[in-house]
Order: C-alpha cells, then structure tokens, then sequence
C-alpha cells in the first residue's frame, strides 16, 4: 500500500467525526423538512391565490412548480449553513 491509500481511511473516519461532530445530518435533515415546508406554503399562497388574484399575464402553475423547487433547495441550503455555523459556534464555546 502507498501513503495515499493508507491515509484516506483515515482522512474519511476524520471527516466523518467531524461531520457528526457539527450535527450535519441532523441539521441536512431540518433543511430538507423547513425548505420543501416553505416553498409549498409558497406555491400554494401563489397557484390557489390565498392572497388575492395573480397579476394578469403571470405564467401558470407548473412554471411556479419549478421556482418553488429552487427556493425549496436554496431554503435547504440556508438552512442546514445556518444550523451547522450555529452547532460549530456551541462546539467552539464548549472547548474554550
């Protein structure tokens, strides 16, 4: 075995602390669960008009379909940074 094949083991089960260390799964899955809740409450407020009528000329409901899962993976993303930024803060407080 060369040095590169027998420090990648290590190199992932380090990672893999780390990323368990920082909540990183727990906080991917609150992403996934707040930015799909939010883009539907989105898509809905829009497509069913609970806010009053769409503006004339405003395209459909499967063009909202698509926006809805881009703010849904952004509101992901937003997310799951925020909460590990916050998990990394705590896990910094508590070494100190």
């Amino acid at each position: 075995m060369s040095n590169d094949e027998s420090s990648t083991p290590r190199a992932n089960n380090g990672t893999a602390a780390f990323l368990d260390a920082l909540n990183v799964t727990r906080n991917m899955k609150i992403g996934v669960v707040v930015g799909f809740a939010f883009a539907a409450l989105v898509y809905a407020v829009r497509v069913f008009e609970l806010l009053g009528p769409a503006p004339q000329g405003v395209a459909g409901p499967v063009l909202f379909l698509a926006l809805a899962f881009v703010l849904a993976f952004g509101a992901f993303v937003l997310v799951t940074i925020s909460l590990t930024l916050v998990s990394a803060y705590r896990r910094v407080q508590e070494l100190e």
